[in-house]
């Protein structure tokens, strides 16, 4: 069986290529970067650390996966067996997408320094961000409550098995859901009651700079005394998919250890993929490579909005980045369409968000029974798709393509309940 590649045709593309395209980059140098954004703070994850494992295709397609891959020119592969690497985040947690356990690395430090006590945020039935918030939070103390769009389904399964056992869920009719800054502006209020206080992300990050809050001497007597300094609640409100700046710490911090010279190093071209959903780590990934000057190129596969709806989500997280962390960047006159950070890729097939297609839950299959990977027929296997078609048209010496694995295992579990033809010819088998 034979995987349905993306459309070679140029229209896929919707950014031109890192040569042409040189746009902000930051007045302070790398290292200065680094100290003011990454140092001094404390994350979630005890380590930015990721494993990279090369994946070798052939014509077929067939695939090999070598988990200790050496880097450099010089262990290249024979040119008729093409490959990328692929930067293993979905091993990053048991439960939580490694794309939310990046996004909310910067995050939950914050959450214990202002003794906030809940957090309120929103998503979809199958919602990986919620799942992921629930978790964490309650692996800290913290009440989650999670608003979810739609009905309550028959079984519980997947994230929003993980979601009701971790969280507090409430369904929200779809017409509520719509306007999701009140409705979330809402529920926060009623958890609140009259003594409690509702804060927005922006509240947080502009009440002390980076430096001021991290280095902050009595910063672990605040994370010890969190629970006596008051019983007021402090209910803090996470946007959906925890698509605010902050996100894009982790993400940076990311980037800064995949750059080190053992792996993929600082002067290498790479072009590095990641399905996009809100966008924001694709975003993370385009930030961090210009502000720490590598010669990487972001491809983010556009799965659940248009070309510019992931544009002017681009504009709106840089111009917060800037604000929130007092990072000003050298502003060049290019033209618009030539200015983002990331080049925005059409699906192969495009297709309403959450849809799966035929052939698509057999080719998921195909990929785990060879290498042991999983990944899903909604994200991540549309970002394997594209890594796949870079580097099979890589010229010899060009680019070295890197997918970034989101994770996605849970969400695999809501699909088989949704699609259960596609699913249910798993179990027939295939004829080879």
């Amino acid at each position: 069986m034979r995987l349905r590649l993306p459309s070679t045709s140029a229209a896929m593309i919707h950014s031109n290529s890192l040569h042409k395209r040189i746009v902000s980059k930051p007045e302070l140098g790398n290292e200065e970067f680094t100290q003011k954004v990454l140092n001094n703070r404390r994350w979630t994850l005890p380590s930015p650390e990721a494993k990279i494992h090369q994946l070798i295709h052939t014509q077929g397609p067939t695939f090999l996966l070598n988990t200790h891959p050496s880097f450099g020119d010089a262990n290249r592969v024979n040119e008729q067996r093409k490959y990328f690497y692929v930067v293993r985040d979905d091993l990053l947690h048991p439960l939580v997408n490694g794309n939310k356990a990046r996004k909310l690395d910067g995050l939950l430090p914050l959450l214990q320094h202002y003794s906030v006590t809940d957090v309120v945020t929103c998503g979809g039935c199958q919602s990986a961000h919620t799942a992921a918030i629930a978790v964490l939070c309650a692996e800290r103390g913290i009440v989650s409550h999670l608003l979810l769009r739609g009905e309550q389904p028959e079984i519980l399964t997947g994230y929003n098995l993980m979601s009701t056992m971790y969280g507090n869920v409430t369904y929200v009719p779809r017409t509520v859901y719509a306007n999701r800054e009140e409705m979330l502006k809402s529920y926060a209020e009623s958890v609140a009651g009259n003594d409690g206080s509702v804060l927005w992300f922006g509240d947080i990050v502009q009440a002390s700079s980076a430096t001021e809050l991290f280095t902050d001497p009595n910063f672990m007597q605040m994370d010890v005394s969190r629970s006596e300094e008051n019983h007021l609640r402090k209910i803090l409100v996470v946007n959906e998919g925890a698509g605010d700046s902050v996100a894009l710490l982790g993400v940076i911090r990311l980037v800064q250890y995949l750059s080190q010279n053992h792996l993929l190093g600082k002067q290498r071209l790479m072009k590095f993929v990641v399905d996009a959903g809100t966008g924001t780590t694709a975003i993370g990934l385009g930030l961090a490579a210009r502000c720490l000057g590598l010669p990487w190129e972001v491809y983010a596969v556009m799965l659940a909005d248009k070309i510019d709806g992931y544009r002017k989500q681009e504009e709106r997280l840089l111009s917060e980045f800037k604000k929130h962390f007092n990072i000003e960047f050298i502003d060049h006159n290019v033209n618009r369409e030539d200015a983002g950070i990331v080049n925005w890729v059409e699906r192969g097939r495009p297709r309403k968000f959450g849809n799966v297609l035929e052939g698509e839950v057999e080719a998921c299959q195909q990929i785990a029974q060879q290498t042991g990977i999983l990944v899903d027929p909604v994200y991540t296997l549309a970002a394997w798709e594209t890594a796949m078609l870079l580097s099979s048209n890589e010229a010899e010496g060009g680019p070295e393509v890197v997918l970034l694995h989101t994770g996605g295992t849970l969400g695999m579990f809501g699909l088989a309940q949704r699609y259960k033809k596609y699913f249910g010819m798993l179990k027939k088998g295939h004829s080879h």
